[in-house]
């Protein structure tokens, strides 16, 4: 068991020097503090992903680490989960200027090693977090239809959420994000 981790640690490992290398996004990159590819357990079950860095993010380096990722960690909580125990990254890998979204060529910029990332880690259930993430692997889909609703495709099983970002400003959205996320264990219960 140890010897399969840490071979897929060291394929992300690999995966996020490609990025370096490949030069995905150099103005991106130019403005950025740092690359910030992911973390957490390779052999996850649940893959979390979401659409950019913010300035925490840049400045640390890891995702979700702002006031967004304590409210995330608060709802990893509420069904038994540390960060250690999932995989978090963004689609993006450089924090876009000013917080701005993501651009539709960026996302595709970095799409190719967030697939790699994918069959390294295999999981078992990837949650969106918010409509950039799930719009770039469902797009015909409206978040605001599809939370809280897994979606089969491909023989992957997808969860959209909303961003944990949209309770911070709207907080009727919070209950409802606390509520989409305690389906996760009965989702993945199903999975296996």
């Amino acid at each position: 068991m140890a010897e399969v981790q840490d071979a897929k640690a060291e394929a992300l490992t690999q995966i996020a020097r490609d990025i370096a290398a490949d030069n995905v996004t150099p103005q991106l990159r130019d403005q950025a503090t740092q690359l910030v590819f992911g973390v957490g357990s390779p052999d996850a079950d649940i893959l979390f992903i979401g659409e950019a860095p913010g300035k925490n993010e840049d400045l640390k380096g890891e995702p979700f680490v702002g006031a967004a990722g304590q409210f995330l960690n608060e709802m990893l909580g509420t069904i038994g989960l540390e960060r250690k125990d999932i995989y978090i990254t963004n689609i993006v890998k450089y924090r876009p200027p000013g917080n701005r979204d993501p651009e539709p060529e960026e996302k595709a910029a970095f799409m190719p090693y967030l697939k790699r990332q994918i069959e390294v880690i295999q999981p078992k259930l990837i949650v969106f977090l918010g409509r950039h993430s799930m719009n770039s692997f469902l797009p015909e889909l409206r978040i605001s239809q599809a939370h809280g609703q897994p979606v089969r495709k491909d023989g992957q099983v997808y969860l959209p959420l909303f961003h944990p970002a949209a309770a911070l400003y709207n907080g009727g959205m919070r209950q409802t994000l606390i509520d989409d996320f305690s389906l996760i264990p009965a989702i993945l219960k199903k999975i296996k």
